[in-house]
């Protein structure tokens, strides 16, 4: 198996998972420096150690590298992880979001195309919803063509590049749309990791807003077992190849006041929290209707958000320490 983006948060836990399963797998990553490589070195600490598993560091958008990955790797399936990240950053770059998350997008699927693999799990997001106004949750169906930020619109891209090269190439693919993923390695950026860094070292929580913001966070454990869920699917191609859009999240929402709260109660310190004005690109509410993928494959989320950020909390302590050691 083939993970681009095997060095990040969420590509690292699915290398992970596929070497626990008893996969041979091959990681791809560039190292972007939207946050430090050292962070990522870290995610891939376990992996390299593992006699099944091969990194290769390079750049999607480079044809000549691709070529020469598929061709060593003869990989069975892609699941593509690799992304530039990040809502708020997005819209002071678009042209790199553009460039990293569509050209590199286009240029894997043809060399997938040219080597013959015809098996895709696509990492989405829940950001290509757009605003959503309505209180229920977000089913597939839904208009996804309204994004608010150049990050969403660049999934929404990617998705109908990966219907694209079905339709043209029997290219068998999943696109899944990740709401929220949280737990250890979660990127530094990200709320709930600057939260805890924020209590554990005595400064205050920045809010965006009043807090009322909904999220439907979800443990990193679960969408990874929905991520290896799509991928026997697409592997199985009885039917002939298939494609589908599918909601992997936790199916529920918590405010971002409620999360501070949860937060301040494992962490066991008194907050100072500052309200910052709401950011561009930012939405309101985020909340995955699961029906489908529970159908489809059988996706089932089995870690509450108190408990997963026990874990999360654990985890954080252990690297913070380790830092202050080094």
């Amino acid at each position: 198996m083939l993970v681009t983006g095997a060095a990040g948060f969420i590509g690292s836990h699915v290398v992970d998972r596929l070497l626990a399963d008893g996969h041979l797998v091959v990681g791809v990553d560039n190292f972007d420096p939207f946050y430090a490589r050292a962070i990522k070195e870290r995610n891939l600490e376990g992996p390299r150690a593992h006699p099944r598993f091969r990194f290769c560091e390079g750049d999607l958008r480079d044809g000549a590298f691709l070529r020469r990955l598929f061709a060593e790797a003869c990989p069975e399936a892609v699941i593509h992880m690799a992304a530039r990240a990040g809502v708020r950053p997005s819209i002071e770059q678009p042209h790199e979001y553009y460039d990293l998350n569509v050209m590199g997008t286009v240029r894997l699927l043809e060399a997938m195309r040219e080597a013959g693999v015809g098996a895709l799990v696509f990492g989405s997001s829940s950001s290509v919803y757009g605003v959503r106004t309505d209180d229920r949750p977000f089913l597939e169906e839904d208009v996804a063509d309204l994004p608010v930020s150049p990050y969403a619109a660049t999934k929404r891209a990617g998705e109908l590049l990966c219907h694209t090269y079905h339709h043209l190439h029997g290219l068998s693919c999943l696109c899944l749309r990740l709401f929220t993923v949280y737990g250890p390695r979660q990127r530094p950026d990200l709320a709930i990791h600057k939260f805890t860094r924020a209590l554990a070292h005595g400064e205050p929580v920045s809010v965006y807003g009043d807090g009322g913001a909904l999220r439907d966070y979800t443990y990193v454990d679960d969408t990874v077992d929905g991520v290896c869920r799509a991928l026997e699917l697409v592997l199985e191609r009885s039917g002939g190849p298939v494609f589908d859009i599918l909601n992997i999240g936790a199916g529920r929402t918590t405010s971002v006041n409620e999360l501070v709260r949860l937060l301040v109660e494992k962490m066991g310190v008194e907050p100072g929290i500052e309200h910052l004005r709401l950011q561009p690109g930012d939405v309101p509410c985020t909340w995955a209707d699961i029906r489908r993928a529970r159908a489809v494959l059988g996706y089932d989320p089995q870690v509450p958000l108190e408990r997963g950020l026990e874990r999360f909390v654990a985890w954080f302590r252990q690297e913070d320490e380790r830092a202050r050691r080094s």
